[in-house]
């Protein structure tokens, strides 16, 4: 098992790098598994993640691209709501990106 060390803390991560303690998520953790990814959060970033733990909150799952996308566009616009937006902030996949650095599970369809 992988693990993050947060300050004193140390937190376990599955294969993939997702946190298994889901409550063990802070702002802390999120800026520590970013710079993992060679990534610097930015207040766009947080709003992202912010939206996904509401969305997670609500439906107890992490979304897929698509409807990550539907989801951000409805909450913050079509100029938010794109693929190009989500790209550009969670380069690769960035459903399972903004997914790991919310503190979420892995989208159980994202590949």
């Amino acid at each position: 098992m992988n693990t993050l060390t947060v300050g004193p803390r140390t937190l376990e991560l599955d294969k993939d790098g997702y946190l298994v303690d889901l409550n063990a998520w802070s702002a802390e953790v999120a800026n520590a598994l970013a710079k993992a990814e060679d990534l610097e959060l930015t207040a766009e970033h947080w709003e992202i993640l912010e939206l996904l733990r509401g969305f997670y909150q609500e439906f107890q799952l992490s979304p897929a691209t698509r409807p990550l996308i539907k989801y951000t566009a409805s909450k913050l616009g079509p100029e938010k709501g794109n693929s190009l937006h989500l790209n550009r902030l969670f380069k690769g996949t960035p459903a399972k990106l903004a997914a790991k650095l919310a503190g979420l599970p892995r989208p159980t369809n994202c590949l």
